[in-house]
């Protein structure tokens, strides 16, 4: 039996995309070799990197001047290599913590330059999106995190800032139209709507290169894969394959826009259910929750069924439901590919244990 899939990362995958992997790992275009074979300097790979860099060149609409870089390490690299690469030790960067990940993104950048936390919701235990707080004219850059995957937050209204925007896009790339000239940097760790995991999209306008005094290593200067295609060393080729495939299948699908539509059917599915049904609550704020990690508890006097129905929810093939340890209740992560069949599924059990034990 298929199970539902609503892992936080790495994440589902859609089906033709996993299926066209599959047999590009036995036999690649019929070449007679898999692609896990294949030289990254080969005319193959050039190909495919190349039509990856152009649709997301294409989908998200990027303007001119903008480099699309595959990367190592996941976004907790990029949480250094920002600063190191954009930010002086007499400079200052603003950062809005709204999250774990944001936290350590903080913390990295320390070591670089001087953090101006501006606004923060760590104190309320990240469950609300700061708003109305003012940027810095002189700030080199503003971070933010668009999504936060373990309270289940999201930024559905990117400021307007005086300073480029720098974003931690990884649990809602591609899951939305945006306007992508306020932003500087965008970076994503592909395990959640881009492909699997092993490679970090990074997307750098020129004219944030090349400011810093410091020395920079070869492997974590950003023109350095500018200037070599990403090619400087051996890349994560097959991440780098499926996530080309994956592009293909979010332009099939309608682009940003189509996805977006997908993700408010789901999420409104869902949503609707544990506002109306009694034995369940949201655990952030509303107008802040996530269109791509749903995040729930049981109230407070049926606390002693959450074991019960997350065991039940395993039987009826659901994976990857229980919530992070630091909310707990449940996280049912519905980014682009989760079917909408999914979400139905766990809506209707939410609805049957709700008449079988409330």
């Amino acid at each position: 039996m298929k199970k539902h899939n609503f892992s936080a990362g790495p994440a589902i995958l859609p089906a033709p995309v996993l299926k066209e992997a599959s047999k590009a790992a036995l036999n690649y275009q019929g070449i007679g070799l898999s692609l896990l074979e294949l030289s990254h300097r080969g005319p193959e790979f050039t190909a495919i990197i190349e039509e990856a860099n152009a649709l997301i060149k294409e989908i998200i609409g990027l303007p001119e001047g903008y480099h699309v870089l595959w990367l190592t390490g996941g976004a907790s690299t990029q949480f250094f290599m920002i600063p190191m690469n954009l930010l002086n030790e007499d400079e200052t960067a603003a950062y809005v913590n709204t999250g774990v990940w944001a936290d350590k993104a903080i913390k990295e950048a320390k070591a670089f330059g001087h953090v101006n936390v501006i606004a923060s919701s760590k104190e309320q235990n990240f469950t609300f999106i700061p708003k109305g707080y003012k940027i810095p004219k002189d700030a080199k850059y503003l971070h933010l995190t668009s999504n936060n995957t373990i309270y289940g937050t999201q930024l559905h209204r990117f400021p307007k800032s005086p300073v480029p925007l720098v974003c931690d896009m990884s649990s809602d790339f591609l899951s939305r139209p945006f306007d992508p000239n306020p932003f500087g940097l965008i970076y994503a760790g592909a395990q959640k709507n881009l492909g699997p995991a092993g490679t970090t999209v990074v997307i750098v306008r020129e004219d944030m290169l090349g400011t810093v005094r410091r020395h920079l290593p070869s492997m974590l200067d950003y023109r350095t894969f500018v200037k070599e295609n990403s090619l400087y060393n051996t890349p994560p080729v097959f991440p780098i394959y499926v996530s080309m495939l994956t592009l293909r299948w979010i332009r099939k699908n309608g682009g940003l826009k189509g996805m977006q539509r997908r993700n408010k059917a789901k999420a409104a599915i869902l949503y609707n259910e544990i506002d109306r049904n009694p034995l369940f609550k949201g655990t952030v704020a509303r107008e802040d929750r996530s269109l791509m990690n749903i995040c729930f508890v049981m109230e407070d006097k049926y606390a002693a069924l959450e074991k019960e129905f997350l065991k039940e929810t395993e039987a009826n093939g659901m994976v990857g439901l229980k919530g992070h340890r630091s909310v707990g209740g449940f996280r049912a992560s519905t980014y682009n590919a989760l079917p909408k069949a999914s979400v139905q599924a766990l809506a209707d059990l939410m609805q049957d244990f709700a008449r079988r034990k409330g």
